[in-house]
């Protein structure tokens, strides 16, 4: 099979020595002792010593209509607190996964809690890792049609922390709003990039 399709290796290629918590808070972080296979060898590499972040299972949705509008929320971030913009990223609707919930039912919760939203014709995207480099957190992208308010409003979980701000945008804007610099998460960059595409392609129609 191509390489495109099937991994060179697997984690049973992985020997891990040891793994503990460090920490155990909002997210987890677990130091890791590992040794893996190199590319075209049977040799390993020495012990490595690497840091990992766990976190749950994450969901989000890119909520759009038929009047060529589309939903984005706003909400600080305190992972961008040093950006220099803004600590409030622009973000498609999303969240973690409640205990054995399935990733559909997560964005449907999120839905109504960030924006008031029933959402209809889930369409799922990618499954991906955000940040595998350190972080063991994958997020699962769809897209969903719904009835969209005229305007955004003030949403999310006050008991959660949280205070989000619902946008609602033209279709027209979409260009404008990929070629600022204001989206700097994967998920938004790439459901738009989507919708970018999908539009594309109704017009060809």
């Amino acid at each position: 099979m191509n390489i495109i399709q099937q991994a060179t290796y697997t984690h049973n290629d992985v020997k891990i020595q040891s793994r503990e918590y460090a920490f155990q808070g909002f997210v987890q972080v677990e130091k890791v002792s590992l040794q893996h296979r190199l590319f075209n060898q049977t040799e390993y590499t020495s012990n490595i010593q690497r840091e990992l972040v766990r976190r749950k299972e994450a969901a989000g949705v890119l909520i759009y209509n038929d009047q060529q509008k589309f939903a984005l929320i706003e909400q600080f971030r305190v992972g961008a607190i040093d950006d220099p913009i803004s600590p409030w990223q622009l973000e498609i609707i999303a969240g973690v996964l409640d205990g054995d919930e399935s990733p559909e039912t997560c964005i449907r919760r999120e839905s109504l809690e960030e924006s008031g939203c029933e959402l209809e014709h889930i369409q799922a995207l990618f499954s991906f890792y955000p940040s595998a480099g350190a972080c063991d957190e994958i997020f699962h992208l769809y897209t969903a049609q719904a009835e969209l308010p005229a305007e955004g409003g003030i949403f999310g979980m006050p008991d959660e922390g949280e205070n989000i701000q619902l946008h609602i945008i033209d279709y027209a804007d979409l260009s404008i709003l990929l070629q600022s610099n204001r989206l700097k998460n994967a998920p938004v960059i790439m459901a738009l990039q989507w919708l970018q595409q999908h539009l594309r392609t109704l017009e060809n129609v």
